[in-house]
C-alpha cells in the first residue's frame, strides 16, 4: 500500500423505493476540508490517467459500475517511491472511498460492461495550474492484466 493512501469502506443503507449510499462525513479519514465535488464517466475499458495533484486531496466513490484505479508513488522521499497500488471499487462488490494524497499518480479504467461513474470529493476547488499530466505510455504499467 502507498504511503498515506487511505481506503475506508462505506455504508449502503437499504430502503424502500432505493438505497442510500453513505460518501463522506466530515469526521471521515480522508477529510481535509471541502472545495468541489464532481462526477467522471468512464467507459468500458476506456483508461483516464496519468496525472497527479500538486495540493489536492482525491476522495474517489465508484457510485455506478466498477472501477480500477492504479496509482503510482514517484515522491522522492516516500517509503513506498515506485510502487504500485491497485484497487477496484464498485458499489456492489467494494463500495469504499479511495482517498489519494497530493503527488500520487493516479489512472482509472472502467472495468464494467457498462458505462461507471466516479464521485470525487476534493479538499479543494480544481485549478488546473496544480495538476500535472503524463501519457499513459510515460509511466510503465500493464493496463490489460486483469
Amino acid at each position: 500500500m502507498i504511503n498515506d493512501v487511505i481506503i475506508t469502506p462505506l455504508s449502503v443503507i437499504k430502503t424502500a423505493g432505493g438505497d442510500v449510499l453513505h460518501g463522506m462525513k466530515s469526521s471521515d479519514p480522508g477529510y481535509s476540508g471541502f472545495g468541489e465535488a464532481y462526477f467522471s464517466t468512464v467507459d468500458p475499458v476506456a483508461i483516464k490517467g496519468w496525472k497527479r495533484h500538486q495540493e489536492m486531496i482525491l476522495n474517489f466513490v465508484v457510485t455506478v459500475g466498477s472501477v480500477r484505479f492504479v496509482l503510482f508513488d514517484d515522491r522522492q522521499n516516500s517509503t513506498t517511491n515506485h510502487q504500485f497500488q491497485e484497487i477496484v471499487l464498485s458499489r456492489v462488490k467494494h463500495y469504499a472511498r479511495l482517498t489519494v494524497p497530493p503527488m500520487v499518480w493516479v489512472g482509472f479504467q472502467g472495468v464494467d460492461k457498462e458505462r461507471s461513474m466516479v464521485l470525487n470529493i476534493a479538499n479543494i476547488k480544481h485549478s488546473p495550474d496544480e495538476v500535472d499530466r503524463k501519457a499513459l505510455s510515460e509511466i510503465e504499467f500493464n493496463w490489460s492484466n486483469r
